[in-house]
This record gives structure tokens, C-alpha cells and sequence, in this order.
């Protein structure tokens, strides 16, 4: 009988930690949305801050003006995806966001996603404040010195895709299938 009484205490201890470890994970990594608060400028010079980043899905790429294949290519391929989606996707908020701070002005940024695209906001700031940001989403990225004195950038190239709340909803990776990333855009889309 004892021990009856004993095991039945310890399986409501485990099962109160238990719930008291999942409410404390729920509440520190459940509550809030991906990557942290931050104050950036968008291409016009606007300020921009993570609240954009909610009420509508977003497709965030993190990429530098002076890229010479992955940054234009993703970008073109994302314009792309957007207009094949047609109606279905227009709710879907777009962002380029330069690793490249330092030479990626607002008006550098202005100048090259309109050449690329209508549907594509640009997004840059002052160096520490972008990185910061970056970091907050888990983004690789590293200055690679050229001879010559000038440099280039190593970073993540897949494009992070955001529900309506700013969570992680997945990623498209560099040269994925076509047929794969519109569906992926699509199921952000929707949700």
C-alpha cells in the first residue's frame, strides 16, 4: 500500500515538472517571433523594424549588392516565383537584406532591387544594427579579402521563410527545384 501511495507521488511530481518545463520552453521560444526586435531603413530610407515582418508571410533573403551570381539569381528566381504564384501569392511580403551594410546604402539598395524587382524591398542600416539583425536569424555571413584591397562576401544563401506571426516557416535553398519553391510558397501563402 506504501508503496503504491509513493509511486503515484512520483508520477505526479514527474508529471508537474514536466508541465512546468514545457510551459517555460513554450514561453521562451513559442511566445516570441523568429530573430529579434531591430530598427533598420528600407531602400527609401524609411525606417523599417520587425513589425513588418508580421501580419503577412514573409520571404526574407539576406544577400550584398556586389554578389556576383547567388544574390541577383535568388532574387530574379524569387521575383519570379511571386508572379507565377499570381493572386495567391501577393500577400506575401518580400525582403532583401544586405549583409554588405557598408557599401549597401539606401539608395545603392534602391537602385539595384528596382532593376530587379517591384514586388522586393531592400533592406540595410547602420553595420551594427544589420548584423545584429542577421545574427538574430541565424544568418552566416564573413568578409573575404580580395587581392587588390577589395573584398566579398561569404553568407547564407537560402531565402527564410516567415509566417503571418514572423515564426520560421521554412526555407527555399539555393538552386532548389522550381517546382518545389513555388510550392513552398504557396503552403506560406495559405497559412
Amino acid at each position: 500500500m506504501m508503496r503504491a501511495i509513493l509511486v503515484g507521488i512520483l508520477v505526479v511530481m514527474a508529471a508537474g515538472v514536466g508541465w512546468l518545463t514545457f510551459d517555460w520552453y513554450r514561453g521562451q521560444h513559442m511566445a516570441r517571433s523568429f530573430g529579434e526586435p531591430f530598427t533598420l531603413v528600407d531602400q527609401r530610407g524609411d525606417e523599417i523594424t520587425e513589425a513588418a515582418f508580421r501580419g503577412r508571410p514573409s520571404a526574407v533573403f539576406f544577400g550584398f549588392t556586389y554578389c556576383p551570381e547567388v544574390c541577383p539569381t535568388t532574387l530574379f528566381e524569387l521575383d519570379g516565383w511571386l508572379k507565377q504564384l499570381g493572386p495567391e501569392g501577393e500577400n506575401i511580403q518580400a525582403y532583401f537584406v544586405t549583409v554588405d551594410p557598408e557599401r549597401d546604402t539606401a539608395e545603392v539598395m534602391n537602385s539595384y532591387v528596382s532593376n530587379v524587382s517591384d514586388r522586393i524591398i531592400g533592406i540595410t542600416g547602420e553595420p551594427d544594427k544589420v548584423l545584429a539583425m542577421a545574427r538574430s536569424f541565424g544568418i552566416y555571413w564573413k568578409k573575404v579579402e580580395l587581392e587588390g584591397g577589395d573584398y566579398t562576401m561569404d553568407h547564407t544563401a537560402s531565402i527564410l521563410m516567415l509566417d503571418r506571426g514572423g515564426d520560421f516557416a521554412g526555407t527555399i535553398a539555393y538552386g532548389e527545384n522550381p517546382d518545389n519553391a513555388l510550392a513552398k510558397l504557396k503552403r506560406l501563402a495559405d497559412g
